[in-house]
């Protein structure tokens, strides 16, 4: 049943209640409110419910709350639906209090909740450049419950392993059973796609589909799960970073299929319209209004609804859900799915109210876009034209162009490592590039290793320089034991980890792992652990010089510790002087190499192989 019935709410069972009936006064009712509860004590006093009350809606409410005041309410455009808007003052104590909607004998109750806060100490710490991210895909990471794989009732009424495009199996529980894998390999923040409700027909195992805002997928696990995830994630180390979508949701979400408001979705005269992707036309001085409209407006899909955040009632619903998730969960950070293509004043008034509420909280935002100045349009900058974006970082496309040139091409002027270079000394540009998240490659992208032409030299460099960056560095689940294919289509680069299956023949979390696939992994853990430590990375500014001979070197150094990471980027050997760099090293008449864990001398010159590197920890 798509309704809730709002009885007494238990902190066990906030969400496992969503379909069942309440009797007011001898009438029979069906009731959904969302947010589900609240909590006393939020610093924003403000609260607006969407209420689905057939029968109801129509009638003028009260409540009787000590602390909880009604300051406006209404009827939505579908007589459904009732919303209702609350102030919530310093006063309120946590309890079930009732709504009576009517009067006399017709007059029905529906109770709701409002919860104290739970005492989270250092709570949300955000993630910084101390952290390392792993991105896992929860369908295509393990199966820990195949008692979930199939829901009675729901669209998708299979799995089907073979097919990249049906639903695989992977849940909640499979993820949890490998928190101490990934806690080995030196992991400090986990970033799953999206875990809420995809009821849709076929291919919503991404998650990008939402069909309810409010619930965890049950082939995936439930809430209660997803906030024990959380919180086993803490105690291990692991911060838990939530996937969200604001764009759009799936066209069976059940406020798609009984809007309570029609100008929800953005609809064209002719019909279904593709947005363009172009996200430069939003700083473009000499846009179009069409390409404008087109852009921000059109549809991902024919399955994906374009969601009008001007609307206020929709942002309130949309910017309390994602609040309501953060505090129920104890989550750490936010990924923005497809920011660029919201309304951008409504994501500014969202990340606003969240960093009000949560000022340690973390957000970044999907900017996959072509050119260092249309990614800085969207990173806490003001721009010619008075826009002034207030998000805190983004994933940093253009250094993932960057070392992927690096790494394919010879260095020209601008070309091969020089861009890696160039797209760096444009950091200035940038709010504060160091929170940016730095990658190799996702899960829209084509992998690591394949993109390298399975170069197993080309693999350690590019990683050495993930993990000694400035910025976030995150991980794509698989990157450590060489997983490869292209995005060509997508669901080729989303293949199950093998070992997540008890019918897998192999298990590369642990015993299966020999030759290039063992060596990759123990690189990684290496690089993973050394990283825990190394203020210079977490902290430390950086000091880069111009390539010369397809050679790039930069330092990161902090009041502790100085590192220096050289990366030939050529088909040739090369012997680097390394009077050059005095400025970064200074005094210090040798290193310890981190790759090798021997001592360098730097009173002269190293010789390098093609496409290696160098790892040099020149301590105080």
């Amino acid at each position: 049943m798509k309704y809730l019935l709002l009885l007494v709410l238990i902190p066990a069972l906030i969400l496992p209640l969503h379909a069942q009936k309440q009797k007011a006064r001898g009438k029979t009712v069906q009731c959904r409110i969302d947010p589900p509860h609240w909590w006393v004590g939020m610093r924003n006093p403000n609260l607006e419910l969407l209420i689905h009350a057939p029968g109801l809606a129509a009638m003028p409410c009260s409540i009787d709350a000590p602390g909880i005041a009604i300051v406006e309410q209404g009827q939505a455009e579908n007589p459904e639906f009732r919303f209702v808007k609350l102030q919530i003052d310093a006063t309120a104590q946590p309890g079930t209090y009732r709504f009576l909607f009517g009067s006399g004998p017709q007059q029905a109750a529906v109770p709701y909740t409002f919860m104290a806060r739970e005492s989270r100490p250092g709570w949300p710490s955000g993630i910084s450049q101390a952290d390392l991210i792993y991105l896992a895909m929860p369908d295509r990471f393990a199966n820990g419950d195949a008692s979930n794989d199939v829901v009675p009732g729901m669209n998708e009424a299979a799995i089907n392993r073979d097919s990249m495009f049906w639903r695989h199996g992977g849940d909640l529980k499979g993820v949890s059973d490998h928190l101490d894998y990934l806690a080995d390999l030196g992991i400090t923040a986990l970033w799953l796609n999206p875990v809420f409700e995809n009821d849709q027909p076929k291919a919503s195992y991404h998650g990008y589909a939402y069909t309810d805002h409010y619930l965890v997928d049950r082939r995936f696990g439930t809430n209660a799960q997803f906030k024990q995830l959380t919180e086993d994630g803490h105690r291990k180390g692991i911060k838990m970073i939530l996937d969200i979508v604001y764009n759009h949701v799936g066209d069976q979400h059940y406020l798609y299929k009984n809007l309570p408001w029609s100008n929800w979705i953005h609809r064209f005269p002719e019909g279904f319209t593709r947005t363009t992707y172009r996200a430069p036309v939003l700083g473009d001085p000499y846009a179009s209004a069409r390409d404008h409209k087109l852009l921000t407006d059109g549809w991902f899909d024919h399955h994906m609804p374009d969601l009008n955040q001007k609307d206020p009632h929709l942002a309130a619903y949309l910017i309390q859900n994602s609040i309501w998730w953060i505090e129920y969960a104890g989550l750490d950070a936010f990924r923005i799915d497809t920011y660029a293509y919201p309304d951008l004043g409504f994501m500014q008034d969202l990340v606003s109210s969240l960093l009000k509420e949560y000022p340690r909280f973390s957000i970044f935002g999907e900017t996959w876009v072509d050119g260092v100045p249309v990614q800085i349009y969207f990173h806490a900058n003001k721009v010619k034209g008075g826009f002034q974006s207030n998000l805190p970082a983004v994933t940093d496309f253009q250094l993932y162009y960057a070392i992927n040139e690096a790494l394919s091409r010879e260095m020209g002027w601008a070309d091969g490592v020089a861009r890696l270079y160039h797209t760096m000394a444009a950091d200035y540009l940038h709010a504060a590039p160091e929170k940016n998240v730095v990658f190799l490659d996702n899960h829209d992208i084509s992998r690591f290793y394949s993109m390298v032409g399975e170069d197993f030299r080309k693999y350690k460099l590019g990683l050495l320089w993930l993990m000694t960056v400035r910025g976030i560095p995150q991980l794509y689940y698989g990157t450590e034991i060489l997983m490869k294919n292209y995005a060509d289509p997508d669901g080729k680069v989303r293949a199950d980890f093998p070992g997540g299956w008890a019918s897998d023949t192999e298990n590369l979390f642990s015993t299966g792992r020999k030759g290039k696939v063992a060596e990759a992994f123990e690189f990684l853990r290496m690089l993973g652990k050394w990283r825990k430590g190394a203020t210079a990375i977490h902290s430390g500014k950086t000091i880069q010089f111009v390539p010369e001979n397809g050679v790039y070197v930069y330092f990161r150094i902090a009041a502790g510790q100085t590192v220096m990471v050289l990366m030939n980027c050529s088909e040739k050997p090369h012997m680097v002087d390394l009077a050059r760099f005095r400025e970064g090293f200074g005094n210090h008449a040798s290193a310890l190499d981190i790759l090798s864990n021997k001592q360098q001398d730097l009173s002269g010159s190293i010789s390098m192989e093609p496409w290696t590197g160098m790892l040099l920890d020149l301590g105080k």
